[in-house]
């Protein structure tokens, strides 16, 4: 509002006006702000030593040049018919403080420790932060008006700025989903945007004798510098915010990597553990193969050599060694260590496999196996050997779930159309169990029950099984044991 007097010493009354545009840009600058902050947040949150710090400092850059921006716009947008100016001084000083404030508050509230009494002081020093921002930008404003505030205002507008930092600390270390942050942007830009407009409703200016008409910036004018100064945050955001998703990409494609090298370790930790079955299942084969051989031997070594015989004993030995090869390629693929091959695959297939596979330790611990596939199955695009391995980690588990159980011992895997296009594996024990409340934690990296477990089986079939863009989960199996479900989505062509 603004107040003054005609030539004749009558009080006249002029209201403020604001620019619909320039407060809407004010908005969008305060909403990108907050999301650039929330994504920069998200890079201190898994950061440690220097490079913590360094995301650290971005994020409150970013944050309180952001508000500070916000508040000049919006400052820009106030239209009153008095000539003002502003104080390169005090705004420059103005922007110092917003950062040390937000910078303050993210340092307290990034750290591990951090309670909910010192989310509370930190919003409270960063909300009584800006609002000295707030005024200090006020204060470097030159006009012939007095300047005067409205105490309830003021003090509404306190309320509203503490508020909004603390909601924006807490946001900023708790948000990772997309549509999680950007709605959480959109909150925290229109919280900080209402303490401004808050503020600015309890500013009052008053000048003595004839106002109207009087020179000042021009419209065009503060429509200008205001589009410099949001273009400017703008560029300095995306230039934030193309940095923070760089980083991103190269920490997933690290850990893309680290997940591939330790599923590695764990197929071989795994083979390691089963030598002797694959010397029972290689052996096979090869004796198989010695005994056709001596036949063979012997049907030609007659004075009347048995041809046919001899024939079909040769057939014989051909079929054992063909069987040993893919014995011995089957388990060279599963210590093969290389990147992700997608190929058309059937379920059925990697099922019969690894049965075959893990026959001997199925056996040695009395387990019958009962499969029930589903015939004309579509086959799904994905990593063979990969899949052999969740396979085989869900079938051990169903073998050591069971081995030391005195009743009946029984696994049963399924396969069969699950909803959308889908198909479902089920892989179901008779043992003891999944420990009390515990069905999702078993997942977890590093979790286990098992005394010379890694607990790293499951955590690994899981991870395989989301990058196929599927799902993998426990359940009791009632009366005993446990079933494991794995879901995953199926090409678009199917098996004839």
């Amino acid at each position: 509002m603004v107040l003054g007097s005609d030539n004749w010493g009558n009080p006249m009354i002029a209201t403020g006006t604001h620019d619909p545009y320039l407060v809407a840009l004010s908005i969008l600058v305060a909403v990108f702000a907050s999301y650039t902050a929330l994504d920069l947040g998200a890079r201190v949150g898994v950061a440690r030593g220097l490079a913590r710090r360094v995301w650290l400092v971005a994020a409150a850059v970013t944050m309180g040049g952001g508000i500070w921006s916000m508040h000049f716009v919006a400052m820009l947008a106030f239209k009153v018919p008095l000539a003002m100016s502003y104080d390169v001084g005090l705004t420059i000083l103005s922007l110092v403080v917003a950062i040390f404030v937000t910078s303050g508050g993210f340092y307290v509230i990034s750290r591990q420790n951090a309670s909910p009494r010192r989310l509370v002081l930190s919003g409270i020093f960063m909300g009584v932060g800006i609002v000295a921002m707030h005024y200090t930008g006020m204060a470097a404003l030159r006009s012939p008006a007095t300047l005067s505030y409205d105490p309830l205002f003021v003090a509404l507008s306190i309320v509203v700025s503490v508020g909004a930092s603390t909601a924006a600390l807490w946001l900023t270390f708790r948000t990772t989903d997309l549509w999680q942050r950007l709605g959480a942007a959109a909150v925290m830009g229109v919280a900080i945007s209402g303490m401004h407009y808050t503020a600015m409703r309890a500013a009052s200016f008053t000048a003595h004798g004839q106002f109207y008409g009087a020179p000042g910036h021009a419209g065009l004018d503060q429509t200008h510098l205001a589009l410099v100064v949001a273009g400017t945050t703008f560029v300095i955001l995306a230039v934030a915010l193309v940095a923070s998703l760089s980083e991103q990409n190269r920490a997933e494609a690290a850990l893309r990597q680290a997940r591939e090298d330790l599923a590695h370790v764990n197929r071989v930790t795994t083979m390691g553990a089963l030598t002797a079955s694959l010397a029972h299942e290689v052996n096979q084969p090869i004796a198989a193969a010695v005994t056709n051989a001596q036949a063979c031997l012997n049907w030609l070594a007659g004075d009347t050599p048995n041809l046919e015989a001899a024939r079909a004993s040769a057939m014989s030995i051909v079929e054992d060694g063909t069987r040993a090869a893919e014995i011995v390629s089957r388990t060279r693929l599963l210590f093969t260590k290389g990147s992700p091959r997608r190929e058309l695959v059937d379920v059925n297939d990697v099922i019969r496999e690894m049965i075959v596979l893990l026959s001997r330790e199925i056996t040695r611990y009395g387990i019958s196996v009962r499969t029930q596939l589903a015939s004309h199955l579509p086959r799904l695009m994905g990593d063979r050997v990969q899949l052999q391995q969740v396979m085989m980690n869900l079938i051990m588990n169903s073998v050591d779930a069971m081995k030391d159980v005195d009743e009946t011992r029984e696994l049963a895997i399924t396969s069969q159309h699950a909803e959308n296009g889908r198909l479902m594996v089920s892989v179901i024990d008779t043992g003891v169990g999944l420990p009390s409340q515990l069905a999702d934690q078993i997942f977890y990296a590093f979790f286990t029950t098992k005394p010379q477990g890694t607990g790293m089986g499951l955590s690994i079939s899981r991870s395989i099984v989301e990058s196929h863009d599927g799902r993998l989960w426990a359940s009791d199996n009632s009366p005993r044991g446990a079933c494991f479900h794995v879901v995953l989505p199926t090409a678009v062509e199917t098996r004839e």
